[in-house]
């Protein structure tokens, strides 16, 4: 397995068999992380800390952001012969879109069906996520991005328990419920008015989706009060009301139960991706904020070519919108 240290705004890249203990990634040179995550899947038992970094302030930009992004392992038997981890170009692809180069495995936990507690995965993923508590609460900007299980993945993380329940809405798009924290949000702060009042009218998110996070038990547990601003909800199809958007108060983590990058980049026509003009602007805008924020990271490569050898560019993606529901992906 190999292991980098990104600059820019990602983080450690794994790729292959994520094996390494903790113990081992800490004597990694964690300074270089970058502080992009973006997380798309499950997730496993993590401390609560009690200490809060203020709200970034405007500093120094990196304009040659880097965001990594967590392969997962693969459990498909259709794509077992293609290799052991992937991620679905779809997620490249829309980092990209917004101006930031990616390099496999760090942070962007993409979405899939990893377990949130046992899979190498969710493992990875809270060594990292208790790497960007310690690096925003030093000052260091380290920006955190969970789509659907990784926004799962976030909650179980921060709350230091799985409590997710059955809130079903496969194949489903929706419009917002936006609360009043989303005007005011960090992560809708670029919106146009016009854009905002399409995100709560129209169906521009994609659902894909069978467990989440209720409101019921949000306002129950105190740690994910304390650490989130809800910015939206919507409700399944058994009624539960849950959470489909969420910021931190204080730390730029960032969830959306919800894919907006199927948006621009998943055609499955038996799919229920949202294709129309408002619903592409809500996609750029929110790669777009990303982006921005991993640019707040002034991590580094120390060398060129480490860089080089680092990115997704050495890789290239494999046609399975055949036999899957992702146009193309990227295997390892």
């Amino acid at each position: 397995m190999q292991a980098f240290s990104i600059s820019a705004s990602s983080f450690l890249v794994f790729n292959n068999t994520l094996s390494y203990r903790e113990t081992d990634l800490f004597d990694l040179n964690c300074e270089k992380m970058l502080l992009t995550l973006v997380l798309c899947l499950p997730v496993i038992f993590v401390p609560w800390s009690d200490s809060l970094p203020t709200r970034r302030q405007p500093g120094p930009v990196n304009n040659r952001p880097i965001i990594g992004i967590l392969t997962q392992e693969v459990e498909d038997d259709v794509m077992k012969p293609f290799g052991k981890t992937y991620i679905p170009a779809s997620y490249v692809k829309y980092i990209e879109s917004a101006g930031s180069r990616v390099v496999p495995i760090s942070l962007l936990l993409i979405g899939g069906s990893s377990d949130l507690e046992t899979s190498d995965f969710a493992k990875v993923a809270g060594i990292f996520y208790r790497l960007a508590l310690k690096a925003n609460d030093a000052g260091d900007s380290f920006p955190i991005w969970g789509t659907c299980l990784g926004m799962q993945l976030l909650t179980c993380l921060v709350a230091g328990e799985n409590l997710l329940t059955k809130t079903t809405a496969e194949n489903m798009a929706l419009p917002l419920n936006l609360t009043k924290e989303a005007h005011s949000s960090q992560m809708f702060q670029g919106f146009p008015s016009d854009v905002m009042k399409a995100l709560s009218q129209e169906a521009l998110t994609g659902n894909f989706h069978q467990y989440g996070v209720t409101m019921k038990t949000f306002k129950e547990n105190e740690k994910l009060q304390s650490f989130f601003s809800i910015l939206s909800t919507n409700t399944a199809e058994n009624g539960a009301i849950f959470v489909s958007t969420m910021e931190g108060r204080t730390y730029p983590f960032y969830g959306v139960q919800w894919h907006p990058e199927v948006n621009r980049f998943q055609w499955d026509p038996k799919l229920n991706f949202p294709h129309s003009s408002d619903a592409v602007r809500v996609a750029s805008l929110l790669a777009e904020f990303f982006v921005n924020e991993g640019r707040r990271s002034l991590h580094h490569f120390d060398q060129p070519e480490e860089e080089a050898v680092s990115l997704i560019y050495n890789y290239t993606p494999t046609y399975a919108g055949n036999f899957t529901g992702y146009e193309q992906i990227y295997f390892f």
